[in-house]
């Protein structure tokens, strides 16, 4: 009798083996560096396992000095050939904490940092593209992150680029004064605006990879998802995508540039009060000041990395584009998370009462005249991970379905999903489909060599998994070539419409389903509805903490 190990080991190599075998039918590459033209120049890259690399192609000049705090621009030409073997600077963040489950290797930290990189299957011809936009708050995270090497997602025939963007303060102060310096009186945004530049990188460049400029899809997790989202409600991103997948993604209310709406004070103002703290009320003397100082004073006054409603980037609250139909009209692949909030606990408000007595006496103290209609869906049987789930569904969850909603309000494509699947290890560690914990399947990152950081519940090594891993590139990568969510063998994903809400459930193996928590979203929506009406913003406390 074969072990079940061995057993699963073989099914492995079977798996590791078809993924090259199958990679479009394409040869190894030779030995020789591959090398491409560019629009600014010469790029050699690294070859191997049928797939040529390139890393760290600058598609902004460095935002540095004086271009701190300024729209990006575009690159300059270089001379002879530009090395493209190692990733480009990760943005300046701070330093990853060693104890948490995301902490893994990147590359090292710099304000040089405006990067991306493509990898690409050789004699690739007119191929699909998925730009990656990592997660991380908005304040962490790299392309260079082990777990997103598109080595295998290439080898499926789709070119992977991931790119860098700025981050925390870098990416998204704004203040008077950068307002006034700025041709279009605009500032904070710099991330985002990075992300159209890259955007646009790629379309004027992607063709002498071997893409097609006009199948671009983006994707990203997390604050990569916030991102992707952004970029469907940015008029400034439009054309530059057809498709749009966001895992994890969130869409709260936002702080508009110059005026207080929904009881938020105005970016500007909430910049401004940061600079008084650290000292400096201009342009030059924040250029000038020392960026730990003025991230103490950022913490010192609450101030937080988020993108900004300024009337040209982003022209209003992201819901209420995609309500008033404003929206890029392009395909979208949404969902979260089952255990979301199992690794960011940071999320959950203090005090949740132990007992279904307590927590319900809690709750009609809370939410008053809306307690019934809260119970109704988390009553409490276990009160922690019902106050969990209920963050869970007004962050991540309402966003997801509400993105699908609109979509396929304006006939578009839309496919909602729902993450539930976990591992022995997520299960001893009370991380069951955590945070994120969907990635290592979508990248096919689940094997023997799988590049997972030190800390991360590794999958078991057996034939379940692969299968799982190999559907969900099955379908992520279908969707990017096609529009359409498919995986040979595997459930038929319904498609999102108004009365059926289909979505895939993905749990050991994905099942079609319909009507995924329609409860819980007909409250989140209630919950923002009443915010509107009060004149208050909805931000992260949509849920237990909600009022």
């Amino acid at each position: 009798m074969v072990s079940a190990g061995v057993k699963g080991l073989r099914g492995w190599l079977v798996f590791a083996s078809l993924c090259a075998a199958v990679a479009c039918g394409l040869p190894v590459l030779a030995d020789t560096p591959p090398q491409v033209r560019v629009a600014d120049g010469i790029l050699q890259g690294m070859s191997g396992d049928g797939v040529a690399a390139y890393k760290g192609i600058p598609y902004a000049q460095p935002p540095v000095g004086d271009l701190r705090w300024k729209a990006p621009l575009p690159a300059k030409p270089w001379q002879g050939v530009r090395d493209a073997k190692n990733f480009g600077n990760a943005c300046l963040q701070p330093p990853p904490v060693p104890t948490s489950v995301y902490y893994g290797g990147m590359a090292p930290m710099g304000e040089d940092c405006l990067s991306l990189n493509v990898w690409v299957p050789a004699k690739a011809k007119g191929l699909p593209v998925m730009v990656w936009i990592h997660g991380g708050a908005l304040v962490g995270g790299s392309s260079s992150e082990p777990l997103y090497d598109g080595t295998r997602i290439a080898q499926q025939g789709v070119i992977l680029v991931s790119i860098n963007y700025r981050l925390g303060l870098l990416g998204y102060l704004a203040h008077p004064a950068l307002s006034a310096e700025s041709p279009d009186k605009l500032s904070g945004n710099y991330g985002l605006m990075d992300q159209i530049l890259a955007l646009r990188w790629v379309r004027d460049n992607i063709a002498a990879f071997g893409g097609d400029p006009a199948k671009v899809t983006i994707a990203g997790e997390s604050a990569g998802a916030l991102s992707a989202i952004a970029l469907v409600a940015s008029p400034q991103a439009n054309g530059l995508f057809r498709g749009a997948i966001s895992q994890s993604g969130y869409m709260p209310a936002y702080r508009a540039l110059k005026e207080d709406v929904l009881g938020l004070p105005s970016a500007e103002a909430a910049g401004a009060a940061l600079g008084k703290l650290a000292g400096v009320t201009d342009a030059a003397s924040l250029r000038a000041a020392d960026l730990v100082t003025l991230f103490k004073a950022g913490m010192a006054t609450g101030w937080a990395p988020e993108p900004v409603i300024d009337g040209v980037v982003l022209k209003r609250q992201l819901a209420d584009t995609f309500a008033a139909g404003e929206q890029a009209k392009v395909a979208i692949l949404a969902g979260f998370n089952e255990g979301e909030i199992r690794s960011l606990p940071f999320l959950m408000p203090k005090g949740v009462s132990d007992t279904k007595a307590a927590y319900e006496a809690d709750i009609r103290r809370r939410f008053g005249t809306q307690a019934d209609a809260y119970l109704a869906v988390y009553p409490g049987d276990d009160p922690k991970e019902d106050a969990a789930a209920s963050i869970r569904d007004g962050l991540y969850g309402w966003a997801a379905q509400y993105m699908a909603r609109q979509q396929a309000a304006a006939g578009l494509p839309a496919y909602l999903y729902y993450f539930r699947h976990s591992t022995p290890a997520q299960v001893e560690r009370k991380l069951a489909a955590f945070h994120a914990s969907e990635l290592p399947y979508m990248f096919g990152q689940v094997g023997p060599n799988a590049a997972l950081g030190p800390n991360w519940p590794r999958p078991p090594l057996n034939d379940a998994e692969a299968r799982l891993s190999a559907a969900m590139m099955g379908y992520w990568l279908s969707f990017v070539r096609d529009g359409v969510p498919v995986a040979k063998g595997e459930a038929s994903w319904p498609r999102y419409v108004a009365g059926e809400a289909g979505y895939l459930d993905i749990a050991d193996l994905p099942t079609a389903q319909r009507g995924l928590q329609a409860g819980a979203f007909t409250l989140a929506d209630t919950l923002v509805d009443s915010r509107r009406r009060q004149g208050r913003a909805w931000r992260l406390d949509i849920g237990f903490s909600a009022f």
